[in-house]
């Protein structure tokens, strides 16, 4: 549970955030030999000719028969941009809880959480069987659930989600967007940069302190 001392939450997004010109999801699926089938599929998922659902769906029969324990080791070499251990503990040291707010794949959100030390994250969870995925999805997770999953976690600390930030690049980070007090489109796409309070192309998340600056300034006065 977040701690009464923080004056606020900031939620990352993964995808084409964190991860930069690619995602997680497309990353592991070179591993796993769908990568190509997987990147059409979330180009039109971008573009909105499919749904988050018919993604999920998709990619998950790419993972089926794969050991749940090969995937933290595949993990390992995720391109990053940098800045992100830096990024969290400025957070942490101004009372702002780092949170992941992703459609990331669950493998994927509790790799970065321990391994950055952001507070939670969320996303979509694969189906395993006896140690192995089995190629269906155990539960599905838009960008709606996203949104939601941030609204439970400020009401958690009492915190309103005005009082919040989110840092995001795409179509999924659009609904949270239009609930949180601050947000950020970091190299985002023309939607997000649309409804974004500020924009922020670099290639180092550190870029974003300037602005995350602004709900420090705004709690203390």
């Amino acid at each position: 549970m977040f701690s009464s001392d923080h004056v606020g939450a900031v939620f990352f997004d993964v995808d084409g955030t964190l991860v930069p010109g690619t995602s997680s999801s497309v990353f592991l699926a070179g591993f796993l030999g769908h990568r190509d089938e997987l990147a059409e599929a979330e180009a039109a998922y971008a573009c909105g000719a499919l749904d988050n659902r018919q993604v999920s769906e998709l990619d998950a029969a790419g993972w089926a028969g794969t050991p749940e324990e090969r995937v933290n080791g595949w993990l390992d070499g995720l391109p990053l941009v940098t800045g992100i251990a830096e990024t969290v503990a400025w957070c942490r040291r101004n009372e702002l809880l780092p949170v992941l707010a992703t459609l990331a794949w669950s493998p994927v959100g509790g790799h970065l959480a321990d391994r950055f030390g952001f507070h939670a994250f969320c996303g979509p969870r694969l189906e395993t069987a006896d140690g192995r995925f089995t190629g269906r999805v155990a539960r599905h997770f838009d960008e709606h659930d996203k949104r939601d999953f941030a609204r439970a976690q400020a009401r958690e600390s009492g915190l309103s989600l005005r009082s919040c930030a989110a840092v995001g690049d795409s179509r999924s980070d659009l609904p949270l967007f239009a609930s949180v007090g601050l947000s950020v489109a970091f190299n985002g796409s023309a939607g997000a940069r649309a409804a974004a309070t500020a924009t922020v192309d670099d290639d180092d998340l550190r870029s974003v302190l300037p602005v995350l600056g602004r709900l420090v300034t705004a709690a203390r006065r």
